[in-house]
């Protein structure tokens, strides 16, 4: 668990018992009822321990004692020590859903997070591909693919599918086959909170795809293999770090191309779903955010993009 003690160089300071006994509380409501990763849930308890951890250093020793003044002193505290704001951002959101959950659930008569306001943060995209480079990033590793090995026709098509769908990194290796309609060219996705949706993809990535699953994926596979779409070479369900890898190792094949990994793609399907016209809504459900909000961060991108091209080509730019 990550506290904000922790990150300072120090011990993390004991919690009263009242406190400890509502954290260990709040974390099986993280995992049973939010149905969380396990990344999101040491997140949100790293955040509010370090909350609650400061409430007892200024002598509250019950949760019900929050109020607004000691979440803002929290968060106060978080700036003297340098961190950033994006980072403030999200442990004030920590705050207001442990804050609220508290009401909710009667172990506080009031939210006392509900006026708290999150410092705006940077949002600082990663560079991203133009056409030309991403349609030779998949050109690249479908010529090193010729030679047939299942590991190259893999590649290919997680390539392919990321770009075609700008899935998650940890969304694509949790799909399954049967995620697959390959008559309907739809894959079937489960997203942050297990929400579940549906993204489009073309016939590149289809034709891909088949190729992986009629003369890749039997060479790879195991007793031990399960249902995964994409196996390693030992034939389990491929893990992140392998596709992280892999990501990086073939755009440095391509030249010029930023250093980007699966999120960079991600990133660079959304540029280019909106610089070929389609509306924010339909980007924000393809990815899968929860708020139009984030979606609209690339948009910044294309203007940006417009930008530059104007003032390349208009003659009084």
């Amino acid at each position: 668990m990550t506290h904000e003690a922790d990150e300072a160089g120090e011990a993390p300071d004991a919690l009263p018992e009242p406190m400890a006994r509502v954290l260990g509380e709040y974390e099986r409501h993280l995992v049973s009822e939010r149905d969380l990763t396990g990344h999101s849930v040491r997140a949100y308890l790293g955040d509010v321990a370090g909350l609650l951890e400061h409430a007892a250093r200024l002598g509250l020793t019950e949760v019900a004692d929050l109020d607004l003044r000691t979440l803002r002193s929290w968060l106060a505290k978080q700036q003297t020590m340098g961190r950033s704001r994006t980072t403030l951002a999200r442990r004030a959101t920590a705050a207001r859903v442990f804050t609220a959950w508290l009401a909710r659930t009667g172990r506080a008569s009031v939210d006392a997070g509900a006026s708290l306001a999150s410092p705006k943060a940077h949002h600082h995209l990663p560079p991203v591909l133009r056409v030309d480079e991403a349609d030779e990033l998949i050109r690249a590793a479908a010529e090193i693919a010729d030679d047939g090995s299942p590991a190259g026709l893999r590649d290919v098509a997680m390539l392919e599918l990321l770009y075609a769908t700008g899935i998650r990194v940890g969304e694509l290796v949790g799909l399954d086959i049967d995620d697959v309609d390959r008559e309907r060219y739809v894959v079937r996705v489960f997203g942050k909170g297990r929400k579940e949706r549906s993204v489009p993809f073309g016939r590149p990535a289809a034709r891909a795809l088949d190729f992986w699953l009629k003369h890749g994926r039997p060479l790879l596979a195991v007793d031990g293999s399960g249902p995964a779409l994409f196996l390693g070479v030992r034939g389990r369900r491929i893990d992140q770090r392998a596709v992280r890898t892999l990501v990086h190792r073939r755009i440095a094949e391509v030249p010029g191309a930023p250093d980007i990994g699966p999120h960079g793609l991600r990133h660079t399907a959304a540029t280019h779903l909106l610089e070929g016209g389609a509306d924010l809504r339909s980007v924000q459900e393809l990815l899968g955010h929860a708020s139009l909000a984030t979606t609209q961060i690339y948009t910044h991108v294309t203007t940006d993009r417009l930008r530059r091209a104007y003032q390349q080509a208009h003659p009084r730019a």
